[in-house]
């Protein structure tokens, strides 16, 4: 498939169709909830959640009697990731171990057990267990119709408790302890958050598994925060960023062979993370260093303004002109003293004399005696300041 079929396939071919409205489902549930892990400095729990549910969903399978129904399957799944938020919260709550500690914890004791078991399955003669490695790291050409739909659904009930405890979950991200003072059942609150980032991951485990499934709760929501300070905001860009990475990351994966859905997916969200840290307006990268520059830059004209000022004070008269050899040495270098005179000079503040000579004009003048304090600290002519001087 080219570019240029790939528009009017994502329409009408089942197989892609399906998989990107899979993916779009996944990005929104997953970027919308992870919002709030990405708050509450809980990345690390998508990560737990994800690598707990594999051994519910192979006990699903077993229970089940080898049924592998993608409903029988996510609530082997989330009841896994149930037991994991009660053992986080008792081993936090009980011990001395920290909550990352915990985290790790059952990340890694959850993780080997599913291997565990994977492992025996793939020793016993059934071929039903065929398939249940995909869990890994994500089938999502195995999608369905009615998986897709079974993923919506989930998600959102899950988005729609979110929107009716709205109010409680921001402050449980941002004042826990109000919140508590207020009356409010934090603990209760964050069990039920947990569990909404559960079905979060819950839904995505078949198409992007469980080693990945920790990038699509954090990475949509890191990219989101770069761009603002209000968490509606947060949560609705959250959400687009994932069903944008969702969408692309089917389309490019259908563009060409061997490609994997979920890694791809990952990659496209990865690579929306980056674009935010190096564009997002006040908190991105380049953003950031702009505003440094021109801070510079304004800190090093007012600094040329200020010796023009008082080196011609000394002279009885403050437009004579002064050497950019000397405002050099008392600034920075040659290459950046040459680009300030160069920018006070078409602000119409100095003004080139001669060969390597520069003055203050009226304007630069009046800019130095009205700037606060300055007035204050220096002389306001240079008939007065030669007249102190002797």
């Amino acid at each position: 498939m080219d570019l240029f079929h790939f528009l009017p396939n994502l329409f009408f071919d089942y197989t892609l169709r399906t998989v990107a409205m899979g993916a779009t489902v996944l990005g929104i549930v997953s970027g919308m909830l992870g919002s709030y892990a990405v708050l509450r400095r809980q990345s690390l729990l998508g990560d737990a959640l994800s690598h707990a549910a594999l051994p519910g969903v192979i006990l699903g399978f077993i229970i089940s009697g080898g049924m592998k129904s993608q409903v029988v399957l996510m609530l082997g799944a989330a009841g896994a990731g149930l037991i994991a938020i009660l053992l986080l919260i008792g081993i936090s709550r009980y011990t001395r171990i920290k909550e990352d500690s915990a985290l790790g914890i059952i990340l890694s004791v959850f993780f080997g057990f599913g291997l565990l078991l994977l492992s025996y399955l793939q020793r016993s003669p059934d071929a039903r267990q065929a398939g249940l490695t995909t869990f890994l790291f994500g089938q999502a050409a195995t999608l369905l119709q009615r998986d897709v739909i079974v993923m919506a659904l989930f998600g959102g009930v899950a988005l729609l408790i979110m929107i009716l405890f709205w109010k409680e979950f921001k402050l449980l991200s941002f004042d826990r302890n109000f919140g508590a003072s207020l009356g409010f059942p934090m603990q209760m609150l964050e069990i039920l958050l947990t569990a909404l980032l559960v079905i979060a991951v819950v839904i995505g485990l078949q198409a992007v598994g469980v080693v990945l499934m920790s990038a699509m709760i954090v990475a949509p929501a890191a990219a989101a925060r770069q761009w603002t300070d209000r968490l509606g905001v947060m949560v609705l860009l959250a959400g687009i960023f994932g069903a944008m990475a969702g969408v692309s990351g089917a389309v490019i994966s259908s563009l060409g062979r061997g490609l994997s859905t979920g890694p791809v997916i990952v990659l496209c969200v990865s690579m929306l993370v980056l674009f935010s840290l190096l564009f997002a307006p006040n908190r991105g990268i380049l953003w950031n260093w702009l505003r440094q520059r021109r801070t510079r830059q304004q800190w090093q004209s007012h600094q040329i303004l200020d010796n023009l000022y008082w080196m011609a004070a000394g002279h009885d008269d403050l437009e004579y002109p002064h050497s950019a050899v000397v405002l050099q040495v008392l600034g920075k270098g040659r290459r950046d003293v040459q680009q300030s005179l160069q920018q006070l000079a078409d602000a119409k503040l100095v003004r080139h004399i001669d060969e390597d000579r520069w003055a203050l004009t009226p304007s630069g003048i009046a800019a130095v005696e009205s700037r606060d304090g300055h007035q204050s600290d220096q002389p306001p002519s240079g008939k007065n300041y030669a007249r102190t001087q002797k």
